[in-house]
C-alpha cells in the first residue's frame, strides 16, 4: 500500500508542475486585442483561432486529476490515522510507594498526629 501511496504522490506533483506550466504557457485575454491588428497570430500552431481552447481544455482536465489524486492522498491520510488510532494511547501509571514489612512480617504500625503536634508558621 505504501508503494502505490508514493507512485500516488509522485504523480501529484506532476500534475502540479503541469498545472502551473500550463498556466504560465497561456495569455491573458488583454492580450488577443493586440492579435486584432495583425501581431501574428494567424500563424500561431493552433490556427488563427489560437491555443486558447486547446490549452484550456488541457488544463481542465490536468485539474480534475490534480483534485482526483488530492482525494487518494486524503484517503491515504485517514487510514494511516484510523491505524494509529486504533493503537490506542499509552497510560502512564504512577508507582505506588511499597512498604517495607519487617522480617517479623508484621505492618508497621503509625502513631496518629494530633492537631497540636502539627507545626504552624
Amino acid at each position: 500500500m505504501d508503494t502505490f501511496e508514493t507512485l500516488i504522490l509522485m504523480f501529484h506533483v506532476l500534475i502540479a508542475l503541469a498545472i502551473i506550466g500550463l498556466i504560465l504557457i497561456q495569455h491573458g485575454k488583454g492580450a488577443d486585442m493586440g492579435a486584432g491588428f495583425g501581431s501574428g497570430a494567424s500563424s500561431t500552431v493552433f490556427g488563427s483561432g489560437g491555443a486558447g481552447n486547446f490549452l484550456t481544455r488541457l488544463t481542465t482536465g490536468i485539474a480534475i486529476s490534480f483534485f482526483v489524486t488530492s482525494f487518494a492522498l486524503a484517503y491515504f491520510a485517514k487510514e494511516k490515522s484510523v491505524v494509529i488510532r486504533d493503537l490506542g494511547v499509552p497510560v502512564v501509571q504512577e508507582a505506588v510507594p511499597q512498604i517495607r514489612v519487617e522480617e517479623t512480617g508484621e505492618l508497621p504500625v503509625f502513631e496518629e498526629v494530633t492537631d497540636s503536634e502539627i507545626p504552624r508558621s
